[in-house]
């Protein structure tokens, strides 16, 4: 065995204190770290021919490279929807690497049952009791599977499987949406259906939700074609949630497969205040839910649900000698892309056990009330204007005067700068505009405060 090795093995639990220690460090100081770090070039280095042992390699990771790292697990961080990781979730996640279960296969390990138990309850948190679900690195993959056994449901209507035949047999493929996420266009690449695929549904005036009686009209030109029609349970500029219900009642009429991109939005069905935003959520043939968001678990965490296992199973069967066939409940390898990965549950059911329903419910409504007192404050100082209402923890805002492309830009790198808080850039109804999404845990009253200070800062050094 090679020596340093053989060391770390010997000196394994001192080992181990020094890297929780070194954790602790961070978790606990997080707070006054600076939020945002403009990235940096980094000289590189050999890959090394001798190494140099767990603890020296520490030390020179916390000199090197650590103090370049992003608070992002921090309260103030407010851009793209990043949440934090509770204690149980960080818990879970190192038990996860230590472990080290292939939660692919339930032939030698009882992950794969947590596992099963774990989706049993996400789904529960959002009404999905009559689908099935799996876990998948992000929310891009859940929406690529979903499409995935969309596109799988479309050959069926039409006689063929395409996981059998390929795409090329299914001809034309029509995906109907208002507001697609980025997600949703860049899997409908990856499954060969095409961008060109998308064809964007008119909105409802001022709003990101598709109008319902212009989708209506948009399926019937097809003709009875069988189609693809991706819902949002939020979208990313302004949290805008399609009216499910409504368009789930559509296919009474018309042939179509129901996806519904829920990421974060999909949380809303925790707040009983913002519940109703997801009616109708349980109607859909597949939905996407990202828990690296506002479950505040570490990356990468997320879930993809469907009424079609069965479609499923066809697409993403694993099929060789050394593996074991499916029957029964089929194991994960036969129901994603990868064929091994890492107990990604494993976190998410120690924080779910740890807090409950009732703590992620907390988390969730502390959000949105922070994100209600961001949007008051910004506005107060007349310097901001909102681009759209806050309807759940998102708040889009651009400068009152002047709010072009460049002093925008100016803006949102000043308000990084300040090491106070972070929001990201966006463009909405052709306006350019700055993002600030709450989904962290730990973020309280004082740290809107302290947020809102900074980017009214920057926005009077601009004035």
């Amino acid at each position: 065995m090679d020596e340093n090795l053989a060391n770390d093995l010997a000196e394994l639990p001192a080992l181990l204190d020094a890297v929780r220690a070194s954790a602790t460090d961070l978790l606990t100081g997080i707070d006054t770290r600076p939020v945002a770090r403009a990235p940096k070039e980094v000289r590189p280095e050999e890959l090394p021919e001798h190494g140099i042992g767990l603890r020296r390699a520490l030390a020179l990771f916390r000199e090197r490279w650590e103090p370049g790292f992003s608070g992002s697990a921090g309260p103030r961080y407010l851009g793209f929807v990043t949440g934090g990781a509770t204690p149980a979730s960080v818990a879970g996640d190192w038990l996860t690497g230590v472990l080290d279960q292939n939660a692919m296969s339930g032939e030698d390990s009882t992950a794969i049952e947590l596992e099963r138990q774990t989706v049993d309850w996400i789904g529960r948190l959002f009404g999905l009791d009559q689908h099935t679900g799996a876990f998948v690195s992000g929310a891009t993959m859940s929406n690529f599977v979903g499409l995935a056994i969309a596109r799988e449901w479309l050959g069926e209507q039409r006689g063929i499987s395409v996981a059998q035949a390929g795409v090329g047999a299914l001809g034309p493929v029509h995906v109907l949406s208002g507001t697609p996420h980025a997600s949703i266009v860049k899997s409908l690449s990856m499954l060969g259906i095409g961008r060109d695929s998308v064809q964007l549904v008119p909105t409802l005036p001022g709003r990101e939700a598709v109008d319902v009686a212009e989708l209506d009209e948009a399926l019937a030109a097809l003709d009875g074609r069988p189609a693809i029609v991706v819902a949002n349970a939020g979208t990313v500029n302004t949290v805008d949630f399609d009216d499910l219900r409504a368009i789930a009642a559509l296919r009474q009429r018309y042939p179509f497969w129901l996806h519904v991109d829920g990421a974060f939005g999909a949380f809303a069905a925790l707040s009983p205040e913002h519940a109703a935003l997801v009616d109708g959520l349980g109607a859909a043939d597949s939905v996407c839910v990202d828990l690296h968001k506002w479950l505040n678990v570490p990356y990468d965490a997320a879930v993809q649900f469907t009424r079609r296992r069965d479609l499923q199973l066809r697409v993403f069967l694993n099929s060789a000698a050394y593996l074991t066939a499916p029957t029964g409940t089929p194991d994960f390898g036969h129901l994603v892309p990868e064929n091994s990965r890492r107990l990604r549950a494993l976190a998410a059911w120690f924080s779910l056990t740890a807090y409950g329903r009732n703590g992620h419910q907390d988390i969730v409504r502390r959000n949105i009330s922070c994100a209600n007192n961001l949007a008051e404050q910004l506005t107060a100082t007349g310097l901001l204007r909102l681009t759209a209402p806050v309807r759940l923890n998102v708040v889009c805002f651009t400068l009152a005067d002047r709010a072009t492309a460049e002093r925008v830009d100016a803006l949102a790198e000043a308000i990084a700068e300040s090491g106070e808080t972070f929001v990201t850039p966006t463009v909405y109804e052709g306006q350019p505009a700055l993002r600030a999404a709450f989904s962290n845990w730990r973020t309280t009253d004082a740290d809107v405060d302290r947020a809102a200070k900074a980017i009214t800062a920057a926005a009077l050094a601009l004035s």
